[in-house]
């Protein structure tokens, strides 16, 4: 009887030890907050033959989805804004919700639909003052990067050719709808691009 005894004393020790470890831990978490260096306190030196050479300046360029577009499944893009219809509507006529309708959006004017409050992000965002296809690729990329300040809340649209379906959609949206690029315009924005991305 008391060898048990003895057991259950040693066990409770060793539990309230565990429990006393974990609980200093916890605290220490809430009282010293780390924080990361600018650069190391002790620089390392690389000579010139293995140094990396440095990241280009600037964001990554985006593929260019002009090829892409005669040839695209509306469809597809059709299917790939059901996850936009929980913000924004697509018919004629239809009404703005957290976004705006995206009725005749190809080559409109940024902030073009009435009764929908833009952010100034959206409105002063690009190159362009008007939704062309390159403007909507690099939105649709990454909303955040083309407009930082968007209240825009949507990562993203990773593959190009799924913007491309996604504009080809947006295109039809329209009694008359923007023309296709033309050949030379598709020709410059590839050139562009491997310029761009050294390729």
């Amino acid at each position: 009887m008391s060898s048990s005894l003895e057991f259950n004393k040693i066990a409770a020790g060793v539990l309230c030890g565990g429990l006393l470890l974990m609980g200093v831990g916890k605290l220490a978490g809430v009282l010293v907050h780390p924080t990361d260096l600018e650069e190391n306190a002790y620089p390392i030196e690389v000579s010139g033959e293995t140094a990396v050479a440095a990241a280009p300046a600037g964001p990554a360029p985006i593929e260019p989805i002009l090829g892409l577009l005669a040839t695209a499944d509306i469809a597809a893009g059709e299917k790939g804004a059901k996850k936009c219809a929980a913000c924004h509507s697509f018919d004629k006529g239809g009404p703005n919700k957290v976004g705006p309708n995206l009725w005749n959006v190809v080559n409109a004017e940024k902030g073009h639909v009435d009764g929908f409050a833009y952010s100034d992000a959206i409105k002063a965002s690009g190159e362009t003052p008007n939704w062309t296809y390159s403007s909507l690729n690099k939105f649709l990329k990454k909303p955040k990067d083309y407009a930082p300040g968007t209240k825009m809340n949507f990562a993203g649209i990773r593959k190009a050719e799924d913007r491309a379906e996604m504009v080809a959609y947006l295109r039809s949206l329209a009694d008359n709808p923007a023309p296709l690029p033309t050949t030379e315009e598709i020709q410059a924005a590839q050139e562009a691009y491997n310029a761009a991305s050294g390729g």
